[in-house]
């Protein structure tokens, strides 16, 4: 899918925006707080050179096995995982506040499963994306911190 034509000129000023790194030896993650006509965050993580992006309609679990819808949604350029402002007026428009900032670790990386350890300012430790199966749609995942063995929920 294909972002509209207002939404794709935005994005595409972030396509040669040079990336502040302050480790170069793992990949950026960001959640971004947005208030488009729905409040959502939406989750980047750094992936074969894009922002694998999901939208998440509720505030991101900071507690174990706390689940959270997560919709994929359209790859972003890299130089977006740190934009806080104004998008324009069109598809997605509204403000965005950067909610979380960071790196992470890529544990496990399959097709319908990512787990991965997460290096920020407001969220840390293992994380699990897990993609919903159903035919229709292939695009929502489940967000969460799984449970750590010898803990309880």
């Amino acid at each position: 899918m294909e972002f509209p034509d207002i939404v794709s000129g935005f994005c595409k000023s972030f396509e040669d925006m040079p990336v502040k790194r302050l480790r170069i030896d793992m990949p950026l993650y960001s959640i971004q707080e947005h208030h488009a006509t729905r409040l959502h965050y939406d989750l980047r993580l750094e992936m074969n050179g894009v922002l694998k992006s999901w939208a998440i309609p509720k505030v991101p679990p900071k507690g174990s096995n706390i689940k959270r819808l997560a919709v994929q949604t359209d790859d972003h350029p890299i130089g977006y995982y740190d934009f806080e402002g104004e998008i324009p007026a069109g598809y997605g428009a509204g403000k965005v506040i950067l909610w979380d900032v960071g790196y992470y670790n890529p544990i496990s990386c399959k097709e319908n499963k990512i787990i991965i350890e997460i290096f920020g300012k407001r969220l840390k430790g293992r994380y699990a994306l897990v993609r919903i199966k159903t035919e229709s749609n292939k695009k929502n995942w489940l967000f969460f911190k799984p449970l750590q063995k010898g803990s309880t929920a």
